[in-house]
């Protein structure tokens, strides 16, 4: 059984979103990062493609596998808790994990309070997470099993059409295929309905894959 929950988290790919409030501009940058290395990477990356800007300020929350996630975020100058606390309030609302966002400020010559500078950046941030195309990162079941080389292009032919996913193939003196499958499928029957059940399917464990979100 899988021993992680399901999650969202952004396709791969880059977007950014300006938004204007009183003269200032906010450019919110959002990226999926599998990591805190690559959320750092990601972070350096935008602050120097934006050098001028007078803050940058960061969230992010990554997940780990057996763990509370990675959260983190940074005001970069602004006033305590007016930037980064509530753009990672709003990754939190939208239940995103492996994100980071950036926004940038281009001071415009009028303050707007710290109010004004929470809904700023809360605006900004939802714009760019609102443009993000979103996956959903779960466990699925692996199953293999060994045929020999007269069967194993039939049997892989007919499970592919049947719907299940090869995850692997490897050719030596018989041929091991490996099939991910959502847990509970009934691998074993199928398999065994293609080989006449002289084959015998074991666990080979689980892997996360990402699914579009419908």
């Amino acid at each position: 059984m899988p021993t992680e929950q399901p999650y969202l988290r952004p396709a791969q790919g880059q977007v950014s979103e300006t938004v204007e409030i009183k003269r200032s501009q906010f450019i919110a940058v959002a990226q999926r990062t599998d990591s805190e290395t690559a959320a750092r990477a990601f972070i350096d990356d935008v602050r120097s493609t934006y050098p001028d800007a007078r803050h940058h300020c960061t969230a992010y929350i990554i997940h780990q596998d057996g763990a509370q996630p990675i959260e983190r975020s940074s005001d970069d100058g602004e006033p305590a808790g007016t930037a980064g606390q509530p753009m990672l309030e709003v990754l939190r609302g939208r239940e995103i994990l492996d994100i980071t966002v950036m926004v940038v400020r281009y001071f415009g010559g009028v303050l707007l309070g710290t109010g004004g500078l929470v809904r700023a950046y809360q605006q900004a941030t939802r714009a760019a997470v609102d443009s993000l195309s979103l996956v959903r990162r779960h466990h699925v079941a692996l199953h293999q099993f060994t045929v020999g080389h007269d069967k194993a292009g039939r049997v892989e032919a007919e499970l592919r059409v049947a719907g299940y996913t090869i995850a692997d193939v490897e050719y030596a003196a018989e041929v091991t295929m490996t099939i991910a499958a959502e847990p509970g499928t009934d691998v074993a029957g199928a398999v065994a309905s293609l080989t006449g059940g002289d084959v015998e399917v074991s666990s080979a464990g689980e892997q996360w894959v990402d699914s579009p979100v419908a």
